[in-house]
């Protein structure tokens, strides 16, 4: 959403809201082994304007010059993603999930992936928030990303010198810059403008999602993602978008 624009939640925003609230608390984890593959927020049906909200779709920046997502600004699909580095089942979406979207969707440029940093979890998820915005800055974000995601990661901490070591790893050129950046107010602020919008959707868990309009919550199965994105696609084709 543009930093001019404040956010408004009426009618159908303020329905998702509630939803989207109600089963971040009640569903933030994948679903058990033999459970059906799209979620009680994310029920794809005949109807692909099923349980989409279009003042959700205002959310998606679409900012060609955004360091913090992937894929093509006019793709027909924007997935936004609120997550916290420190969250586990974030870190099984972005291990298991995400890489599939992207080598199926962001690469034939039917999907965008906006993220946001939505730190729950204390000062560390604070820290590692400010971080990956810093690491952004020097065009490492996804590295960077995909350092902090490791498996095991989470459980060495995010610790000034855990958070320099993540740099080094995502091959962030300017250590000095990035220590900087970190604890500088541009990055407090960006960080800061993601909560709020987090929060101003009703998320109260990570990761939650938004599929043009269309509101997930918890590291679902990649049924739910792959059924979503692709009835969001045949949606936006039947409006005339690319």
């Amino acid at each position: 959403m543009p930093k001019s624009k404040p956010v408004v939640i009426v009618s159908g925003v303020a329905v998702a809201a509630a939803l989207l609230g109600f089963v971040s608390f009640t569903a933030t984890k994948p679903s058990s082994p033999g459970a059906s593959g799209s979620s009680a927020v994310a029920e794809v049906s005949v109807d692909p304007s099923a349980g989409v909200y279009p003042e959700l779709e205002a959310y998606a920046r679409r900012d060609a010059s955004d360091r913090l997502a992937i894929g093509r600004a006019d793709a027909p699909v924007v997935l936004i993603e609120y997550a916290d580095f420190k969250c586990g089942y974030c870190g099984k979406f972005a291990r298991d999930t995400e890489p599939v979207l992207i080598d199926k969707y962001v690469a034939d440029g039917t999907l965008r992936i906006e993220w946001r940093n939505f730190p729950i979890f204390g000062e560390e998820s604070e820290a590692v928030a400010r971080a990956s915005w810093a690491a952004g800055q020097q065009g490492r974000f996804w590295q960077f990303h995909k350092a902090a995601y490791a498996e095991g990661a989470k459980e060495k901490g995010f610790g000034k010198d855990r958070l320099a070591a993540l740099a080094e790893e995502a091959g962030v050129p300017d250590a000095a810059r990035f220590a900087k950046d970190t604890d500088g107010p541009a990055a407090r602020a960006a960080v800061r403008e993601d909560q709020e919008q987090g929060y101003a959707l009703g998320a109260t868990s990570t990761p939650s999602f938004l599929v043009n309009g269309r509101p997930i919550a918890g590291a679902q199965p990649l049924e739910t993602f792959t059924e979503t994105i692709e009835a969001a696609a045949r949606s936006a084709a039947a409006k005339g978008r690319p």
